[in-house]
């Protein structure tokens, strides 16, 4: 069973993660986007990270909920709202249980994919962070590990696709060629859960 200490250890791996990734995230989106992903991500994790060592969340689902709400409120463009709404919704969804199960993560989890296609109107497809989600929602009933390696799967299945959705669709074909950097930042928000979880 999944405590809440390990959901802290997801979010704190995350922040190393987009810590060390930063330069990688902007340069990916330097072509296609505003080069600010990386940074933007940066600065919401580093806060929800300092956050979640002042508060200590209680429940799986607080802290998803209070990572969600940091993210909404320090990071700009898009990516703040979107990521905000994948861990709020996914709180939401764990309830107030003290501890949850691999399967009923992948169940929250889904229905927070599901609330970020909703709000940013994407689709499996369109060359965003949903290329990766889903996939990695789908194989995390095999596992952390297994979720992992489609999420890296779907961030690089994102390059030849053309962009549908956000700022690098006003490019048209020009998006084709470019991995997304929100289906890469997405990986690695799964890439620390499988670390979380010591796979």
């Amino acid at each position: 069973m999944l405590d809440a200490d390990f959901f802290r250890r997801w979010m704190t791996a995350t922040a190393a993660s987009v810590e060390r990734e930063a330069e990688r995230l902007t340069a990916l989106d330097s072509p296609i986007g505003d080069a600010d992903h990386g940074s933007n991500l940066q600065r919401g994790f580093t806060a929800v990270a300092a956050t979640l060592e002042k508060e200590v969340p209680d429940t799986p689902g607080a802290v998803l909920t209070l990572a969600g709400r940091q993210l909404i409120s320090t990071v700009g463009g898009a990516s703040g709202p979107l990521y905000g709404t994948l861990l709020r919704r996914t709180g939401k969804a764990l309830g107030d249980a003290g501890e949850v199960s691999e399967e009923q993560l992948a169940e929250a989890l889904r229905a927070g994919v599901e609330a970020v296609m909703t709000l940013g109107g994407a689709a499996p497809g369109d060359k965003t962070m949903i290329d990766t989600l889903v996939p990695a929602v789908d194989a995390l009933g095999t596992g952390f590990a297994a979720a992992r390696t489609a999420a890296e799967q779907g961030a690089l299945a994102t390059t030849p696709l053309q962009a549908r959705k956000g700022r690098a669709s006003y490019l048209g074909e020009r998006s084709i060629g470019h991995q997304d950097p929100g289906a890469t930042s997405a990986a690695l928000l799964i890439a620390a859960l499988a670390e979380a979880a010591g796979e």
